[in-house]
Formats: C-alpha cells, structure tokens, sequence
C-alpha cells in the first residue's frame, strides 16, 4: 500500500481530484479484476492437466502477485486490498454456498441424505472435539500459551472446515454418482456444520465451566442447524408461491430473476440478524429454490438464473483464493508473530497432522459401520472409495481462512500468537490446496481406472422399490405370498430408511407441494417465451 501511496502523492493534485473515487482503492480493483481475467484464461489453458486447477492458479497466481508488489514496495507490504471479514461473509461467501445448493443434484443428495448427514455433521463433530483437544494438549508444550479454552475449540472449528473443490473437479458425477454427491453434500454441510460450530463455541460463556457446558454448547448448536435450515426452507417456498401466484414473467424475466436473487440474500441476511447460520439458511433456500421456484419462472428466466448464480459464485471463489494467495506474503504478519521458523512450522505441522487424524477417526468408521449394517443387501463401499472421501476432505480453503480472521485478527489488541495463529493457518491452507490438490487428480484417476468397474457402481443401488411401494399401498391381503411381501417390504423400510422416506416425501411433494407451490411439471405460459410460440403456434393451427 505504501508504494501506491507514494505514487499517487507524485501525482498532480487536478488528477488526485478530478474523481470522488479513492484513486488507490481503484488502482487495486485494476489489479485484482485483471488477475481474474488471468485466473480465467490460464485455467481454460490448463482445462484437463494432470496437476493443476482453478484453485491452484488463482493461489499460485496470487502469491506471484503478491511477490512482485513486495518487490516493488522494497519489502513494505504485498497487500493491495485488506482483509474484511465483512467483504467475506457478506458479500462473497452467500454466492458460493446459495450456487452450491441451488446447483445440487436433489435426487443423489437425498438419496444419501443419511450418510452425508453422518458425515457432513455428525463426523465434523468429531474432527472439532480431536482438533481441540489435540491443540490444547500439544501447543503449551510448543510454546503457545497465551491461547485459552474457546481459542482452542475455535481452532477445533476452524480446521474443521474442509474445501473438497479439487476432488470434485476430478470426479464424474455421471459415473461415479455415489462417491460425487457424498463429496459436494460432505462439503457443503461440513462449511456451514463449522459455521455452526464456530458461532456456537462463541455464543457460550466458557469462563465457568462445569459438567453442562457440553450440554450448552450442543444445544445451541441444535438449535442453530434446526433454526437455519427452517428458514432458508421458509424463504424457499415463499419465493416459489410469490413467483407463481403474482406471475411476473408475463410482463418481465428480469423481474423474475430480480426477486430470486433478492429473496436468496435476504434469507441469509435475515439469518444472520436473528443470529442463526446463514450460511445453513442460503444452502437450503437454494436447494427449496431449485426445486421449485425456477420450475414457475420462463423459459429464459432458467436459463439465466443457472448461468448467473454459477458465475457470480465463480467469481467470489476466485477472487478468495486470489486474495489468500497475495496474504500469504503480508510482511507485517509475519513479523508481529514474532516466531521463528522453527515454531511456525511445529505449529503448522501439528495442525496438518490433528486435520489428518480428525478426518480419518470418522470417515473409516462411520463407513465400516455402515457396512455392516448393509450386510444383508446393498453395496458396500470399498476402501478405495472411503479413502477418496477421507483425501477430498484433507484440503482446507476459504471458509477456514475467513474464520481464522475472525477470530485472531477482528481485535485491535492483536497479539504475537494470534498472528501466529493466522499465519499458520495460511501455511496449512497453502500446503493442503496446492501439494494435495495437485496430487488428488492423477490419484484419483489412478484408482478409478485400475478398479473402474467396482467404482463405476453406485453404492447406494438397492432393491427394486416395488416392495416398498407394495407396503403402502396393500390393501389387507392374507395370503401367504402377500404375508412374504410385506415381510419383505418392513425388511426394506428398515434397512433402507434414505430410500423409504425419500418415497414417501415424493407422495406428499405430488399431492399437496407442488399444487401450491409449482415445481417440476409447472410450466408458466408466456406469450413471448419459446414455451408461449410454441402453444400458440399449435392453437391456431
């Protein structure tokens, strides 16, 4: 920043004067939109490598940039824009996590609904309860002391946040449609299950500590999934109804588009003002939304809103991985730490390693559990699959960055080991995005294609669903093969509850949803819509 202001104090007072523009925030804008424009090019230039991705270039991209303004500034600073936890969670998160519940493929992500909940919350938990008790354990004997309790349970959260983007760049959701969608639904609960878990270590009062603090804290986390959840589904089917009901494609899309929008962040904002996740509630207006709201819009509506929603939410990851590129050579980080290398790198090390063994004391069991129980009928899944869980997960990105800001660098006071903190959060960010994710694709491939044929099968492929629907329909047969049949089907709903309740939600979805709501089959008539021509072409032939 210094080297900017230098310049712009050389410049002429009618050039400093003439816009009511910062020149210097401008000059940074520049900078940051034209590495974008980098990002984008050279990641269709590299589209299918081996070793790189989008991710990878914006970071590497990022800490050459950063490098030539600290060249430039002769070692004063390589920051161009500061950090804003604001800019982050107001502005370039919702896009991310709304896109990403907006874009989900509904039918594979409730189909494994219990196992990704398994995953997505009930393993976070257990990666938050190891990362913090390993950080209290092990970082006063490294020689970080100045942390206490809620410190180490914010660690615990922070870390827990996984970034699997690499993973699912490599992974083909056709062919491989159990281990894609437990990946993408793994990934999205886990960020806002960490959200959560965050919001919730902070909201409780840790300086008396008794036997029902964990109770507290696992209250208020309830609380807070069930709260949020509630209402991003809420702001969902409002939209749905208004969109429907009041019928705006008839005199614009853009009005349309406008309210999808518009409703979509003002859940989340309204989450946050009532102090729940909004995070949850964005991801799950999306989900309500992409169910049915963009079923009651025009033709040319759909076909915008899935573009639109795709690259703003594009745009917001680059420009973060960007920006956490460029932090990463913050001199003045560096040096308030006050650490040497040897500490940085021990307190790194132990991070990476809690990460390590966090994700790995749930994914294996939980996947071994589930194994047994599906003894009787059903896939089970493989080593090689529980593996490529257990690595997707290992990659941490910018949810784990903007949370770690939050927490050590949101005080004035900041001290020595909070930029410590910081900056080895940086280095497990930078490590596990750029070795690990240059490895994920040519590993992945490697098992995919060496054992194709047990990958290639879906995992969660069971019986036929006649039995089942044989089981809610039979109308009181007392012959023995209908006796056979129904034992057959309790069997079913027992052994297969994802695949029972999903059934049942679609007999209740057609009946009574979707009359009010719209929704698949709800198609809008509109006279200037490809939809419209067509019907009024067939009306006056």
């Amino acid at each position: 920043m210094e080297v900017l202001e230098t310049t712009l104090s050389q410049l002429p007072a009618q050039v400093k004067g003439s816009s009511f523009l910062n020149l210097t925030t401008v000059i940074a804008l520049c900078v940051f939109f034209a590495l974008l424009c980098a990002c984008i090019i050279i990641g269709h230039l590299l589209h299918g490598n081996r070793w790189a991705n989008e991710s990878i270039t914006a970071l590497l991209l990022g800490l050459c940039s950063g490098g030539v303004v600290l060249l430039v500034s002769k070692g004063q600073s390589s920051k161009l824009l500061n950090f804003s936890e604001n800019l982050f969670f107001l502005y370039l998160l919702p896009p991310i996590i709304f896109n990403a519940g907006f874009q989900v493929k509904k039918k594979q992500f409730f189909k494994n609904i219990s196992m990704i909940l398994l995953f997505g919350v009930l393993g976070t938990v257990i990666s938050f309860c190891i990362i913090s008790l390993g950080v209290c354990l092990v970082f006063k004997r490294i020689g970080v002391t100045s942390l206490d309790v809620q410190d180490y349970l914010a660690v615990g959260a922070i870390l827990s946040a996984t970034d699997s983007v690499c993973t699912l760049q490599v992974l083909n959701q056709d062919e491989t449609p159990f281990l894609y969608s437990m990946v993408f639904g793994e990934g999205v609960v886990n960020d806002a299950t960490s959200i959560v878990l965050y919001n919730a270590v902070q909201s409780i009062d840790l300086k008396n500590i008794s036997g029902l603090t964990a109770l507290d804290l696992l209250g208020t986390f309830l609380y807070l999934f069930f709260s949020s959840t509630a209402l991003g589904i809420v702001a969902g089917l409002l939209s749905a109804f208004i969109i429907k009901t009041l019928y705006f494609g008839r005199h614009s899309t853009d009005r349309e588009v406008a309210l999808m929008m518009l409703m979509a962040y003002l859940s989340y904002m309204l989450a946050e003002l009532m102090d729940l996740s909004g995070i949850l509630t964005v991801f799950f207006c999306g989900i309500v939304m992409s169910h049915y709201t963009w079923h009651n819009v025009t033709e040319s509506s759909r076909i915008t809103t899935k573009h639109a929603f795709a690259t703003i939410s594009f745009i917001a990851e680059t420009f973060i991985f960007l920006y956490v590129g460029m932090d990463a050579l913050d001199i003045d980080k560096w040096k308030s730490s006050k650490a040497s290398a040897g500490t940085s790198i021990a307190v790194s090390s132990t991070l990476f390693a809690l990460v390590l063994v966090g994700r790995a004391a749930f994914v294996f069991p939980i996947s071994n559990i589930r194994n047994c129980i599906k003894r009787g009928g059903g896939t089970k899944i493989e080593f090689r699959q529980q593996f490529i869980i257990w690595w997707a997960g290992l990659m941490r990105g910018a949810v784990t960055i903007a949370l770690s800001y939050s927490e050590f660098a949101s005080s004035s006071d900041t001290s020595s080991q909070d930029s410590l903190m910081i900056t080895c959060t940086i280095i497990v960010v930078l490590f596990s995005t750029v070795v690990f994710g240059s490895i994920t694709k040519p590993l992945i491939e490697a098992l995919l294609l060496r054992h194709s044929r047990p990958m290639l099968s879906d995992a969660t492929d069971d019986p036929s669903l006649e039995d089942l629907r044989f089981l809610f329909i039979e109308n009181g047969d007392s012959s023995e093969q209908g006796s056979n049949q129904r034992k057959r089907s309790l069997r079913l709903l027992m052994t297969n509850p994802g695949i029972s309740v999903h059934y049942l939600w679609r007999k209740f979805d057609d009946r009574f949803m979707r009359p009010v709501f719209g929704g698949r089959g709800f198609v809008p008539f509109v006279p200037a819509s490809p939809t419209g021509e067509v019907e009024e072409n067939q009306e006056n032939s």
